[in-house]
């Protein structure tokens, strides 16, 4: 096995990236900068010297043609009449190319064959030849034509001048863009590496509070600065933060508050079995009597147990494979409300329904029993000998409204937020009394929302009791 697998590979940074990136844009402007203004100069001094020795050396071929014949006096009596300007040197041959005037005394090639590869061309074919050249920081350039006479060549022509005065101009120009060049390279790396900088520098932040909330705290919250998507995503991320905190809460106290709920049960369980157990002449009375509390602390772990897996597979569930009805709601509140008949008798409450028919939810026939029969069941259980339980159910413009109303010893106004939230008690003792768990309110709330319904807790306006309020948008009967 590789040493390396599975490690990640080490590469540049985003930092070095962005400088990187930033530097070789800037580079490659500034070279563009560098190369294309000198050599459209370059291109435009060499077209006017061009244009120059062109119009110069038909001046002097045109008045050599007159001669008819090349000769030293008649080549000299020529250039007098002529005023040629910049011109560094002026070369008359013959047609063979034997120099009959040099204006450079000192050069000696009179009476020698001129060796310009411009003259041989101009004379062989009988055209004008032009050749431009920057070297060594001055333009030299050459321009050769051939003297005809009667339809041949009886003469050549050649001009050379050489300008040091806009090689150094050209020069000076190429010196200045590269000083700037230099700057402004300068100037745009140092600018480029604290903008990287300040780039990486936030996902710096948004990375640490990454991995601090992998590690679990999610209390963490992170500060980017600035007006643009990096800020964007700090606030995204801030506010996942917060979801996965007030999720992580959540969690870790419906766990604590479930280990505690079953292991009252549990400890009850242990404590009268130890007690049968330990009991050497226990009469059957009391053993059936702790059996019975046993059955019973057992039926309460079951329902327990049957509530916890039913929030478990809402949770996992959320709004997958529910089955959205609709279901015509007066029938199932109804079976509901008889199967709580025997609970409200023993309980002495007087269990009422008013049920407009027709209404339609928009959720399944199981879920809508449940809603329904934890409601009812919860308005029984905490109500008063002798109290009453009102079942309402009618449509209105907004959607269909099931309201279950008792008089019952109520809530207290600051409690009533918290009702609904898991194993949230408000009088632990005797909803333990009566069998509750805790969990009725937190399934209805959690069914209802899951089917786009709401569902409110309010005291009754008049006397004492709770009303809760279930609205269900209107149902599509389709």
């Amino acid at each position: 096995m590789d040493v390396g697998e599975g490690r990640p590979r080490r590469g540049l940074g985003l930092r070095s990236k962005l400088a990187l990136s930033h530097i070789l844009l800037i580079a490659a402007v500034l070279l563009f900068l560098n190369t294309y203004p000198v050599l459209f100069s370059q291109e435009l001094i060499f077209r006017t010297k061009q244009g120059s020795l062109q119009t110069q050396v038909s001046l002097l071929s045109s008045g050599l043609s007159g001669l008819g014949e090349v000769t030293p006096d008649g080549a000299g009596q020529v250039m007098e009449q002529l005023s040629l300007q910049n011109l560094t040197q002026v070369v008359i041959t013959d047609a063979a190319g034997v120099v009959v005037y040099d204006s450079d005394l000192s050069a000696g090639s009179v009476g020698a064959v001129w060796d310009w590869p411009e003259l041989r061309q101009a004379l062989t074919h009988t055209q004008d030849v032009f050749h431009p050249a920057f070297h060594a920081g001055a333009f030299q350039s050459r321009a050769a034509a051939p003297v005809t006479a009667g339809g041949r060549v009886i003469g050549g022509v050649c001009l050379f001048e050489y300008d040091a005065d806009q090689g150094r101009l050209l020069l000076d120009i190429q010196k200045n863009i590269r000083n700037i060049s230099i700057i402004v390279c300068a100037i745009a790396v140092g600018v480029s590496l604290l903008l990287s900088k300040a780039i990486t520098r936030r996902i710096a932040r948004l990375l640490q509070g990454i991995r601090m909330v992998r590690e679990g705290e999610y209390s963490h919250r992170v500060k980017v600065s600035g007006h643009d998507e990096l800020r964007q995503l700090g606030e995204e991320f801030n506010q996942l933060t917060g979801r996965l905190q007030t999720t992580e809460e959540s969690r870790r106290r419906f766990v604590s508050d479930a280990s505690h709920e079953l292991k009252t049960p549990l400890a009850s369980i242990r404590l009268l079995t130890d007690s049968i157990l330990h009991a050497d002449n226990m009469d059957p009375d009391t053993t059936r009597e702790f059996i019975g509390d046993i059955g019973r602390e057992a039926d309460r772990l079951t329902r327990i147990t049957e509530k916890l897996l039913t929030l478990t597979r809402m949770d996992a569930q959320g709004d997958q494979a529910l089955d959205m009805g609709p279901t015509a709601m007066a029938p199932v509140v109804r079976k509901a409300a008889h199967m709580l008949e025997p609970l409200a008798a023993q309980s002495e409450v007087t269990l009422t329904c008013s049920l407009e028919e027709g209404c339609l939810a928009p959720c399944g026939e199981d879920d809508l029993y449940q809603i329904a029969f934890n409601l009812m069941e919860n308005a029984v259980k905490y109500n008063l000998p002798g109290g009453t339980v009102e079942v309402t159910l009618a449509g209105t413009q907004a959607g269909t409204v099931l309201r279950v109303e008792d008089t019952g010893v109520g809530v207290p106004q600051e409690e009533l937020s918290k009702i609904f939230d898991r194993f949230y008690r408000v009088d632990k003792a005797r909803s333990r009394a009566a069998g509750g768990t805790g969990l009725g309110l937190s399934i209805v709330q959690d069914t209802v929302r899951c089917h786009g319904g709401t569902v409110a807790a309010r005291n009754r306006e008049s006397g004492s009791g709770t009303c809760f309020v279930v609205t269900f948008p209107q149902a599509d009967p389709a």
